[in-house]
């Protein structure tokens, strides 16, 4: 039984099959047999876990696991606590109603790596970071989100999913390493963990 965790770069297509303009996970992960347990969009960035088992895979991925899933969001606009509260507390996003998720705002992280390519900088249009934690995983969820609260996601960053945290794992964009599958076994219930 194999788990990896990959640090998904930017512009990366979750799938190993070729693609016609997006490098794939077969650029960065040279492992027969193992698939992304839940997805990052291409335009998003940070942990993935891979696994060659179905059972792990859905323990991962399922939102009825309760398996939390920590992201950095740098959104566009001043800070607006009511805005984080509508977070935390749920949200018609049209097809479906987001359970209720942690929410707060972050400094500006330190050490995280620089996006390639950079976000857009506009000195008239002030941006801040979110970190948030939920459970679910649908479809461009967290950007949907914070677009409903009329703070759109400009950069997009997964840093946790359970007890896996990509600053303990030490890995730049487009590196990889095994896990021991007993990790995910590990208490998913962490206080707020401090911005870096």
């Amino acid at each position: 039984m194999t788990l990896l965790a990959l640090n998904k770069p930017f512009g990366t297509i979750c799938q190993f099959s070729p693609h016609p303009t997006h490098p794939t996970l077969a650029e960065w992960v040279q492992r027969p047999g193992v698939y992304p347990a839940g997805r990052l969009d291409a335009d998003s960035e940070g942990l993935l876990l891979l696994t060659d088992d179905g059972r792990l895979q859905a323990r991962i991925a399922e939102p009825e696991r309760k398996l939390p899933k920590t992201y950095w969001a740098q959104v566009e606009g001043a800070y607006d606590e009511s805005a984080v509260a509508r977070l935390r507390a749920g949200l018609d996003l049209g097809d479906f109603v987001t359970l209720p998720c942690e929410a707060r705002e972050i400094p500006e992280p330190e050490s995280l790596w620089l996006r390639d390519p950079p976000i857009r900088y506009r000195a008239s249009i002030p941006t801040h970071w979110l970190e948030i934690r939920l459970v679910e995983g649908k479809n461009r969820q967290v950007r949907r989100m914070t677009a409903a609260v009329g703070k759109p996601t400009l950069r997009l960053v997964r840093v946790a999913i359970g007890p896996v945290d990509i600053f303990a794992l030490n890995l730049a964009p487009g590196q990889w390493c095994e896990l021991p599958q007993q990790i995910l076994t590990l208490s998913s219930q962490r206080s707020g963990r401090p911005a870096r």
